[in-house]
């Protein structure tokens, strides 16, 4: 259950993030989206519930939509003016354009493509098999905010030699 500022959301995918961590006014969001793998189904309802939480969002108030969407989003910022920057990682994937398709809808910007970063910096999962690495972890807020945001950095994980995300 997700409840912060008078939003509910009856999934898993949702989670309350600590307030200190984040030293912005407004909403955040914290979600765990499912994996490429999973069943339209899933990923339908997982994207119903995430709007219905960005409805009730008020206009006026900053987002900050944070998590592992399981999406690869590509680098084509022409495609999706003002949602990507010209820094992307990669292809997009199915995943991605429901992401990329929401961020339009909200009128959200994924800030991790809009800075020139090492891909050190930027990727934060490693493909089991390709062993590419690859952005599937994001941090977006509304388009209008991102003159306010300095940089968006990812790190990997190492516990006991293996990449956790």
């Amino acid at each position: 259950m997700f409840e912060h500022c008078n939003i509910s959301c009856a999934s898993d995918c949702f989670r309350i993030m600590d307030p200190d961590l984040v030293k912005t006014s407004g909403d955040r969001l914290s979600v765990y989206a499912p994996t490429l793998g999973s069943s339209d189904d899933i990923k339908d309802k997982f994207y119903e519930e995430l709007t219905q939480c960005l409805h009730k969002i008020p206009n006026r108030e900053k987002i900050l939509l944070l998590g592992d969407f399981n999406a690869r989003v590509g680098r084509d910022y022409e495609a999706w003016p003002k949602v990507l920057g010209r820094h992307g990682v990669g292809n997009i994937n199915s995943n991605g354009q429901l992401l990329l398709s929401l961020c339009a809808q909200f009128q959200l910007a994924i800030t991790n493509t809009m800075f020139r970063l090492a891909a050190k910096h930027k990727t934060t999962w490693m493909h089991p098999r390709s062993k590419h690495w690859h952005l599937i972890d994001y941090a977006i807020t509304r388009q209008r905010d991102i003159s306010q945001v300095l940089v968006t950095r990812a790190c990997a994980v190492l516990i006991a030699g293996r990449t956790i995300d």
